[in-house]
């Protein structure tokens, strides 16, 4: 009921001008969102290096509905990756499609995406985009297919949650695609998705398996959750599958002690780092993700 809730309010415009406006909010999101600018991103970014960990920016921001808003995210994008070639950091980036125009049209998405891109490689670096709500899956598919063709340094993100996911990975693993495989964090309903969670991770096992398995392969494990991460660590020891085929993903503020603690044990970790002013969406949805969490914001909010 409280994740149904908060997915709700992420997606609610009137909870969203009251909630962004109470006095303190943005030091309640600090808990999950590195800050409002790209210099805080980056200086979060630098701590995370320092300890091991590489780094995915994420300048946060989704369904825009004009050209020029496209158009500015994309700028904001290409000052991303200048930022992270100039201060040296080890980081790639993560977007999302609506951001850049999907909503006004796929060619002003194509447009602002190959701007994106053709940067990316010219700094020697990656782009990961990332899967919204079920509704874009299949054309967040088609334009990461797209720009695939023309440029390799672009993954895409898988959701278990989904019952298409699992021909989703046959044909991305057939076609060596690079990917992000998380559980999902939009409310669904069961017609496309798995209502119970117990189904949602033995498909995140059984798709992460598969991945693993496929030759010509890179898959980043996203997940906070032991009860993945273990049985995941067991399989590629079991079946021999280099370290260097994949790499575990977490969130920034979630669980830092164990994303050191896999760095110590020689794995890859990238943690995925979202700065900005539009961070009420997002950090939402990581409530959800963990009701849990809202008492805790709530227990700090009140003793400031």
């Amino acid at each position: 009921m409280m994740r149904s809730s908060l997915l709700y309010l992420s997606r609610a415009g009137w909870a969203r001008q009251r909630l962004t406006h109470l006095p303190g909010a943005n030091r309640i999101a600090s808990r999950f969102v590195a800050g409002e600018t790209l210099d805080s991103a980056v200086e979060a970014v630098r701590a995370l290096n320092a300890k091991g960990l590489l780094a995915t920016l994420d300048h946060l921001g989704e369904n825009v509905h004009t050209e020029a808003d496209a158009n500015r995210a994309a700028d904001a994008y290409l000052a991303l990756l200048d930022k992270i070639a100039a201060s040296g950091v080890k980081s790639n980036a993560s977007l999302k499609l609506t951001q850049l125009g999907l909503d006004v049209g796929e060619e002003v998405c194509l447009r602002n995406m190959r701007r994106i891109l053709s940067r990316a490689a010219s700094t020697h670096n990656f782009i990961r985009i990332d899967m919204e709500g079920s509704a874009y899956t299949e054309q967040t598919l088609r334009v990461f297919r797209t720009l695939r063709a023309e440029y390799p340094n672009v993954g895409v993100v898988i959701q278990s949650y989904l019952y298409r996911s699992e021909q989703d990975v046959a044909a991305l693993a057939a076609e060596g695609a690079n990917i992000r495989l998380c559980k999902g964090a939009y409310k669904e309903p069961p017609t496309v998705a798995f209502p119970v969670k117990a189904d949602v991770d033995a498909a995140y096992l059984r798709l992460a398996k598969a991945y693993l398995d496929a030759p010509n392969t890179y898959i980043g494990l996203a997940t906070h959750d032991d009860k993945m991460i273990a049985p995941l660590k067991a399989y590629v020891a079991e079946r021999n599958i280099p370290r260097d085929k994949f790499e575990f993903q977490m969130l920034y503020g979630v669980r830092p002690q164990a994303q050191e603690a896999l760095v110590k044990e020689g794995y890859k970790v990238r943690v995925y780092v979202p700065y900005g002013t539009e961070w009420y969406p997002y950090f939402m949805r990581r409530l959800a993700e963990r009701p849990a969490n809202v008492w805790f914001i709530l227990k700090n909010y009140f003793r400031r």
